[in-house]
């Protein structure tokens, strides 16, 4: 009774239940023999075209001298794969023994040193660079570091006439001090405390924005007390520094100074040496603790440290 029960309620299906039902076993039968009566449509494998790699290898080749500013970009390093092996197959040159300040480009050449690089010397001694030892030729960033190990065996640089009559090997900085020495006498040393924008401006590397830059940095500062002041002003390069520190002097040293007792904080923050914190301290301790008894005093303070104060110094008076 109850498989009767059983059988009636849940296998007894309606017309159209019937239909679908019908629907959906002759789709798997489709799904399951479609399959094996169309044909697969695979195509027949061909062989891949590679010809294009090996124009596109061969046009690699030929346009390697071509790439020099593309490769600058990328540190001066090929951006495609070519082995040490093939770069010097094709630019190894002739190798003999050369002083580097005084080869000639044709010299250059022969040894199988590209035009960039060349042209990038040749302007680097012009400007009165020069070469004191073999690594000096790193310095000129076109020389690729496999290009300088095959060279650096073959270079002698020679010493100048003068060093051979005097039997002596300068050292670099010498040579540089010597270099300097013997350009001295086209400037005239400067007073850097009383000096205007035309004496400034005469100076070797001193133009008219920078010569007005040491003018405003010497008067917010209120006089320099230290030549090695001049190299802290913006913009101002360490090359140029170098240059001008030879012809620069103080002579008379009159500092401008503030009083620690009633400087303002505006008028402490004005001053290169401090900062608005700074100031902002130094009124703060004094309104707390009382007039300042000594400069010294200011080592109390926490922001002080030991180069703060040497700098700040010769700026501050206690009356």
């Amino acid at each position: 009774m109850r498989w009767t029960a059983f059988i009636t309620e849940y296998l007894t299906f309606t017309r159209k239940e019937r239909i679908g039902l019908l629907v959906i076993v002759l789709l798997i039968f489709l799904i399951w023999i479609l399959p094996k009566v169309i044909p697969s449509g695979k195509s027949k494998s061909f062989a891949a075209d590679t010809s294009w790699i090996t124009a596109a290898k061969k046009l690699q080749h030929e346009n390697f001298d071509q790439d020099d500013d593309s490769n600058a970009n990328h540190g001066g390093q090929p951006v495609y794969d070519k082995s040490a092996n093939d770069y010097f197959d094709n630019r190894s040159g002739s190798l003999f023994y050369f002083d580097p300040n005084a080869l000639s480009d044709a010299g250059w050449r022969k040894l199988g040193i590209r035009e960039k690089t060349i042209s990038t010397i040749q302007k680097y001694l012009a400007k009165g660079g020069h070469f004191y030892a073999p690594e000096d030729l790193t310095k000129i960033y076109s020389l690729r570091s496999d290009e300088f190990t095959r060279l650096k065996p073959y270079i002698k640089i020679e010493r100048s006439n003068d060093e051979k009559d005097q039997n002596y090997i300068y050292t670099k900085n010498e040579y540089k001090e010597k270099r300097q020495s013997d350009h001295q006498s086209g400037y005239k040393v400067v007073d850097v405390n009383v000096a205007d924008t035309s004496t400034l401006i005469a100076l070797p590397g001193i133009g008219t924005k920078l010569a007005g830059r040491i003018i405003s940095f010497r008067d917010k500062l209120g006089g320099f007390y230290s030549i090695d002041q001049v190299a802290e002003i913006y913009g101002l390069p360490d090359s140029t520094f170098e240059k001008i520190k030879p012809f620069l002097k103080l002579e008379n040293i009159s500092l401008k100074k503030f009083n620690l007792n009633t400087a303002s904080k505006d008028e402490m923050r004005s001053h290169p040496y401090i900062k608005w914190n700074l100031a902002n301290a130094i009124v703060e301790y004094r309104n707390q603790h009382g007039n300042f008894t000594a400069v010294e005093d200011l080592k109390k303070l926490s922001l002080i440290t030991e180069e703060v104060f040497a700098k700040i110094k010769p700026y501050v008076v206690v009356q």
